[in-house]
């Protein structure tokens, strides 16, 4: 079909990749394979694939900087799978453009969920593009047409997810949004056991922004600041 969205899948375990292939293929979606990070970049400039499903650790090249060499490319919505539940790693994945991520062991429900909400994102996120609008909240200038974050003058680097989680909380400055508010709002679905991905993607902005950009509301979810 014309329309058949393409998923390239890097996995190093060929059962699970083999997995995720047949699983991806009984959705409806074109799927590549790679299994290590030479092959997957390749394989990436070959197909221009429409998601990357992508292993964090992989032999040779790893994860994270196949992940930071395919956005340098050609920004593509990247969803991570890792084994790993250090917060400081996730961060790392996160900071060089992982959309989202699931831990191993994971449901193929909730990866294919996942999977389409992404897609549905960046067809919003192109959509909204059209909208020439500048929001300013305080010493924040968030310009949605062209994507850019400038603080007191100087441009920030948000990643797509970093963008739209600022974004979302910028037009209503001072609101708490729930977290799981936010993950429906922002990646499509509402799980309240998928919160941590919220929390995740807050810290990246902080440490991008600064501190005092965002405040959490303990027990309930953020806000951005909204100036005095």
């Amino acid at each position: 079909m014309a329309d058949q969205r393409r998923v390239l899948v890097v996995e190093d375990d060929d059962t699970i990749a083999t997995a995720l292939r047949n699983r991806l293929v009984a959705e409806g979606f074109e799927v590549r394979v790679a299994g290590d990070g030479e092959e997957a970049l390749a394989a990436y400039a070959r197909a221009e694939p429409d998601l990357v499903v992508l292993d964090r650790l992989l032999p040779g090249v790893d994860g994270i900087e196949v992940c930071r060499r395919m956005q340098a490319a050609r920004p593509v919505p990247v969803l991570m799978l890792t084994a790993l539940g250090e917060e400081t790693d996730l961060l790392v994945g996160l900071g060089v453009g992982a959309d989202d991520y699931l831990t191993k062991p994971f449901s193929m429900r909730e990866l294919v969920a996942r999977i389409h909400a992404l897609l549905r994102r960046v067809e919003r996120a192109a959509q909204l593009a059209h909208e020439d609008t500048v929001i300013r909240v305080g010493e924040v200038e968030i310009n949605t047409a062209e994507r850019r974050v400038f603080v007191r003058g100087v441009e920030s680097q948000l990643t797509r997810t970093e963008f739209d989680l600022l974004r979302r909380m910028a037009e209503r400055p001072g609101h708490v949004f729930e977290r799981e508010r936010l993950l429906s709002d922002i990646w499509g679905f509402s799980e309240a056991a998928a919160t941590r991905t919220v929390d995740s993607h807050v810290r990246a902005l902080r440490r991008k922004l600064g501190s005092g950009v965002v405040r959490t509301v303990h027990g309930v979810g953020y806000a951005m600041v909204k100036p005095s």
